[in-house]
């Protein structure tokens, strides 16, 4: 089976072109939902994000406030780095799990951090999506309700586009709108049939 690595910097468009291939009955793993998954109440990583740093980071109902654990750990790369030594390693085994049980000619893995964590070594090509930095910030700002201040912030803490774009195989323009991506990821979806067979 052939592995494609998803990735693009923040607002990039990850999520949407991730869902068309999804739409296409490609099978999708997404390492966001495994982190979100494995930080549920319950689990092992729940349990040490506790212990690390601390019970103010939950909400009332004891489940992780995201808001204010990406505040801290974009705030700083010892904490970013922290939190990343717990739950990486589980969503890695997660990921393998998963893609050692799915029968089908190709599957993508969505990894926002792709190229800065090493995750490309569990895929056999890497698919970049990208656009504008002034539209990752205008997006992300539209869906979030984040200031540009703190999106910058979580934009320098992610690879630069030029090292994602070096990384990739393959990389889908995400400038205009959603017909021409459409288009993209049907050529992708029939180029990646083919080097599957």
């Amino acid at each position: 089976m052939l592995r494609i690595g998803l990735t693009g910097g923040i607002g990039s468009g990850k999520s949407t072109v991730a869902q068309m291939f999804a739409a296409r009955n490609v099978p999708l793993i997404d390492t966001d939902e495994l982190a979100r998954e494995l930080a549920e109440p319950g689990q092992a990583g729940h349990a040490e994000i506790v212990e690390q740093f601390g019970a103010d980071m939950l909400d009332a109902a004891g489940r992780l406030d995201r808001a204010k654990m990406r505040a801290r750990v974009f705030a700083d790369p010892t904490e970013r780095r922290r939190l990343e030594n717990i739950l990486h390693p589980a969503i890695r085994a997660e990921t393998q799990r998963r893609l050692e049980h799915t029968a089908a000619p190709y599957a993508i893995v969505a990894v926002p951090l792709l190229v800065e964590t090493g995750f490309d070594d569990l895929v056999d090509r890497v698919l970049v999506v990208d656009c504008t930095e002034a539209l990752q910030i205008h997006r992300t700002a539209a869906r979030s309700g984040l200031a540009a201040a703190e999106i910058q912030r979580v934009m320098a803490a992610q690879a630069s586009r030029e090292q994602r774009l070096a990384r990739a195989d393959d990389v889908i323009e995400n400038n205009a709108g959603l017909a021409e991506l459409e288009q993209q990821v049907a050529r992708l979806h029939a180029q990646y049939l083919a080097l599957a067979r």
